[in-house]
């Protein structure tokens, strides 16, 4: 009996990193030129038959900042600021979401992050993990850099 409960907790665990969520940025910098048409890819794996990708902006020195969300049913959702010039493609065929920014701008210049769920709550001064998605992915991902003109 002893035996098969250990065989069964360790199956619990190679069953639990197997299906941890995770996402991918693979371009860290990104140079572009006013005015451009900027696009920041990342890629996501989760059991999750809908998952809810998200994409957050932190400026120099800043918090990060919700910017819009993508879930895979085609529904999006964004904040006022960020309707007009930034938008996301959800892929669910190759496990993507692409983030395009119109006329980038050097006010743009920020670092971006892909996440899968919800990852902070809050308010800007104190940020809160969300407790109520138990399985969370964010990565570090790219930092826009506009040139001096």
């Amino acid at each position: 009996m002893l035996i098969w409960l250990k065989s069964l907790l360790l199956l619990a665990a190679v069953l639990e990193c197997r299906t941890q969520d995770s996402v991918n940025q693979p371009t860290r910098v990104q140079t572009a030129s006013e005015h451009d048409v900027v696009t920041l890819h990342c890629t996501y794996s989760t059991s999750d038959q809908y998952p809810y990708l998200y994409w957050y902006q932190q400026k120099n020195n800043g918090f990060p900042v919700y910017m819009l969300r993508k879930l895979s049913t085609g529904s999006s959702s964004s904040e006022k600021e960020f309707e007009e010039r930034f938008h996301a493609d959800l892929n669910k065929s190759s496990s993507s979401v692409s983030l395009s920014i119109r006329d980038v701008c050097v006010s743009d210049s920020a670092v971006y992050y892909c996440a899968l769920v919800p990852t902070v709550t809050g308010n800007t001064k104190t940020l809160y993990k969300n407790l109520i998605h138990n399985i969370t992915s964010l990565q570090y991902i790219t930092h826009i850099q506009l040139p001096c003109l």
